[in-house]
């Protein structure tokens, strides 16, 4: 896509990042442009258990000078739906070049394969497919499911949280947490499921120890799970392919089987984000953000309850600038991974002018910058305020999509004084150019033991204990 056909969209934000002028919020495009378009255009998400989605937008006049944005803003627009809300087949009632121009995208392009293939093939045991048609009556009607999730706390229970710099784990009893710890390790590149095996055994032998019974084990992790069955996950992505197909889609089946059947349940990790933002506030309608070595998100409606939403918002885009940083996983750029998480830290220690070696692993830099905040260093504080920003953003790109009254943050780039300076530029930016999202929204950041174990905590109450 050339960079002139968008470049009238591409605002430049009121709050500018601290520490990245070229940002090019998503937000603001995408307002810019509807303020023009007038072509009603319905995108719908088909997904493998009868759940459609549908999200109406518009674009320009085949006649209007700026029209070569169209497949731009319609591209990124699916993008976030696929990642969001999740789908094998796209239904777009409007004009049939953008729906050639897209069904072109997901298999010719890089990016577009990469989405199929994880999206559609991995999760949905199909590629992605394109159907145009020419009004949005002819579309599938829209459908959703939503169920309860977790918060059950009888027993004696173990919960686990597995990100990529660290896994979590806390044992409970009755809903009383009686231990927790964090163990560094570093599953990425593993080629060896046994890595991944031998590390979630160790944590729960060490929660175990603390609790008189095992009754029921919960988990969070970073992927997609249906059925404790792993789809895809980049906690795996160093396994090759058939042994993930013959060791790690069973590997929570396998782990249940050595803890003698009990009920043992694992999710989504963004999922049990959300729940623990939902316990912690008490309320719902809530967006849960964890900043960790990725992003992971959940959404609880406003009934308390989740959808079959995927919620994988390090994949989805915030920045529309050509150019934007890379996501190190599918190659596309402005994607959240790059702005929400460790990786963002990583990025921004060079434009701030604090001298930490590049080499270290990005929790060792994360870690150099959270002990320079604790020291007061102003350098620091510019890249909590860039994030801030960041998330200022990125929120109001999301409120197109989820209807949230409350947003929860955690993770470990919130710990420290950080977090308060993320809420705090997230709040400007919110205040200075959505007024009206900010008037409706809450912020919420747990204390300092909830940011690093919280999601460990409320995974342990997934499972039902009969």
């Amino acid at each position: 896509m050339s960079s002139t056909a968008i470049s009238p969209f591409l605002a430049a934000p009121a709050v500018v990042p601290i520490l990245d002028p070229g940002f090019r919020p998503a937000a603001l495009a995408t307002r810019a442009f509807a303020r023009v378009a007038t072509v009603p255009v319905t995108l719908a998400l088909e997904q493998a258990d009868g759940s459609v989605f549908h999200h109406a937008f518009r674009v320009l006049d085949a006649g209007h000078p700026a029209a070569g944005a169209n497949a731009f803003f319609v591209e990124r627009l699916s993008k976030f739906l696929l990642w969001a809300w999740g789908g094998f087949r796209i239904h777009l009632a409007g004009p049939i070049a953008l729906a050639d121009g897209l069904r072109r995208h997901y298999s010719e392009t890089a990016v577009g394969r990469f989405d199929s293939e994880i999206i559609g093939e991995r999760i949905y045991d199909r590629p992605i497919e394109v159907v145009s048609v020419e009004s949005a009556d002819q579309l599938p009607v829209p459908r959703s499911n939503t169920a309860p999730l977790g918060r059950h706390w009888n027993g004696c229970r173990i919960g686990f949280d597995l990100g990529g710099s660290d896994r979590k784990v806390a044992a409970v009893i009755d809903g009383n947490c009686v231990f927790s710890e964090e163990t560094v390790w570093d599953p990425y590149f593993q080629p060896d499921p046994a890595y991944h095996f031998e590390g979630v055994m160790d944590s729960l032998r060490k929660a175990a120890a603390h609790l008189p019974r095992v009754d029921a084990i919960g988990g969070s992790a970073a992927g997609v799970y249906v059925n404790n069955r792993v789809k895809v996950a980049s906690l795996f992505r160093g396994v090759p392919r058939d042994l993930f197909d013959s060791r790690v889609k069973d590997l929570f089946l396998e782990l249940r089987r050595a803890w003698n059947g009990i009920p043992f349940d694992v999710v989504n990790d963004g999922e049990v984000t959300a729940l623990a933002a939902s316990m912690s506030l008490g309320c719902n309608s809530v967006l849960g953000i964890a900043l960790g070595t990725s992003t992971a998100a959940g959404f609880v409606t406003a009934e308390g309850n989740i959808t079959t939403w995927l919620n994988e918002l390090a994949f989805n885009p915030i920045d529309y600038r050509i150019g934007a940083p890379p996501d190190e996983w599918s190659g596309d750029g402005g994607c959240g991974v790059q702005y929400f998480s460790q990786q963002a830290v990583g990025r921004l220690i060079p434009f701030s002018d604090l001298e930490i070696d590049s080499k270290l692993p990005l929790p060792e830099q994360l870690k150099a910058v959270q002990a320079r905040m604790l020291e007061g260093d102003e350098r620091a504080s510019r890249i909590y305020q860039t994030l801030g920003t960041y998330l200022g953003y990125g929120l109001a790109h999301y409120s197109d999509f989820y209807d949230f009254r409350n947003v929860l943050i955690l993770g470990r780039v919130t710990s420290g004084p950080g977090g308060d300076l993320i809420l705090a530029g997230a709040r400007e930016v919110l205040d200075r150019e959505f007024p009206e999202l900010s008037s409706r929204t809450a912020f919420h950041i747990p204390d300092e033991k909830d940011k690093r174990h919280g999601q460990a905590f409320a995974a342990a109450s997934l499972p039902v204990i009969n």
